[in-house]
């Protein structure tokens, strides 16, 4: 009797682990011609086929898969007609079809994710049959009078429909945040090119799925994936809103124009041709009077090679620059902001700490941004003595 209880309790622990690392799924089908059913791993880009299992006669079929974490799956007869499960180890999945169509009717029960999966599928399906339908009518209209007014409805028409299922989706979301099938919510479309969440705010969305799920799945792949895609989505964002933020704005060219020491008015473009550093400086700093005098030596090494220096000073005293200049005996284009309080051209070369400097290359080309001390010395070489 002991040694059956051993026996039992071994058996009982064994199942337990089979179970904790796999999921099992059972379903009923409506009769038809099918004689196998196949089951697919989806794994973020592709689609891996993992097992197959035969339809019995009375429609039921049966699998078990080996499962270590929640995942994506797609059950059907093709990759054209299948029904996405979101199944994790443990579960006892049951499926019942109505249709010949699996996708068109179907429940599912003994895993709340699969569950999730069918409500956001289902309502994308019975959206996409009324816009289809819509389209159709859309067609149909004729040229009688009446005719761009049933236009204008039908389009009305489509445009709610489009906006209920994001409002669907968005509300989805919100209320799934801590489940994998949020993913779907946000990957949702309504046909090849119009994702469910189509407008630029709809990032927020994303972003919220994204940090919610690397806190609850940060294993997962496909949360890895989605927090990628969100970065490369709101690189693209920024990179839009530059554009059309530029092409709004009027051309501005980095072409300083500025009173040297001598009262003369030199552009920086008037020296095209030779390599030029651009540098930002002010008497008050000491790590820009500290790198004059090393400018000093790197001038008198390459100047004559095609090397020059065009300077703007910002300080607010005039004279004290003037005597700066004077006192170090700085041998280059020495400049001033015309108007010190309000540094133009600091503000469009973007800098934020003195000194500050743009290296151009002989077309007019920013070709690297401050360089300084040992880093400055090795660039002018690679310039000048190779």
């Amino acid at each position: 009797m002991k040694k059956y209880l051993i026996l039992l309790v071994t058996v009982l622990i064994m199942a337990s682990c089979t179970n904790r690392n796999s999921f099992l799924v059972t379903g009923t089908l409506k009769p038809s011609d099918k004689k196998m059913i196949y089951i697919s791993r989806v794994n973020v880009d592709e689609i891996i086929p993992v097992d197959s299992a035969q339809i019995r006669n009375n429609g039921s079929f049966r699998f078990r898969i080996k499962a270590e974490e929640p995942d994506f799956y797609q059950l059907g007869y093709s990759t054209g007609d299948f029904v996405t499960l979101l199944a994790a180890p443990g579960e006892k999945i049951n499926l019942r079809f109505d249709s010949e169509r699996l996708a068109e009717k179907y429940d599912v029960t003994g895993s709340e994710g699969s569950g999730q999966v069918r409500i956001l599928d289902l309502k994308l399906l019975e959206t996409k049959a009324k816009l289809d339908s819509i389209s159709d009518l859309y067609g149909k209209a004729g040229n009688e009078s009446d005719a761009e007014t049933q236009r204008k409805a039908i389009e009305d028409e489509y445009v709610r429909l489009v906006r209920d299922q994001r409002k669907f989706n968005i509300e989805f979301i919100l209320n799934n945040m801590k489940s994998l099938s949020a993913i779907k919510a946000v990957y949702q479309k309504i046909d090849d090119q119009t994702y469910v969440l189509f407008e630029n705010r709809d990032l927020q969305y994303m972003k919220i799925v994204s940090d919610t799920l690397t806190k609850y799945y940060p294993n997962s792949k496909h949360t890895k994936a989605l927090l990628s895609n969100f970065s490369k989505e709101m690189n693209q964002f920024y990179s839009r809103q530059l554009e059309q933020l530029s092409s709004t704005l009027p051309e501005t060219k980095l072409d300083p124009d500025l009173k040297d020491i001598n009262g003369r008015r030199i552009k920086l473009s008037s020296l095209k041709g030779k390599y030029v550093l651009l540098t930002f400086w002010s008497v008050e700093s000491r790590e820009s009077v500290t790198e004059n005098l090393q400018l000093k030596e790197f001038y008198r090494n390459y100047n004559r090679k095609g090397f020059e220096i065009y300077q703007i000073n910002l300080d607010a005293d005039e004279e004290a620059w003037k005597a700066a200049v004077r006192f170090d005996e700085l041998p280059w284009l020495s400049t001033r902001e015309d108007d010190p309080a309000n540094p133009v051209n600091a503000r469009l070369y973007n800098v934020k700490s003195l000194p500050a400097n743009y290296l151009y290359d002989p077309e007019g080309n920013i070709i690297a941004t401050n360089l300084h001390g040992r880093t400055l010395q090795i660039k002018l070489s690679q310039l000048f003595n190779n």
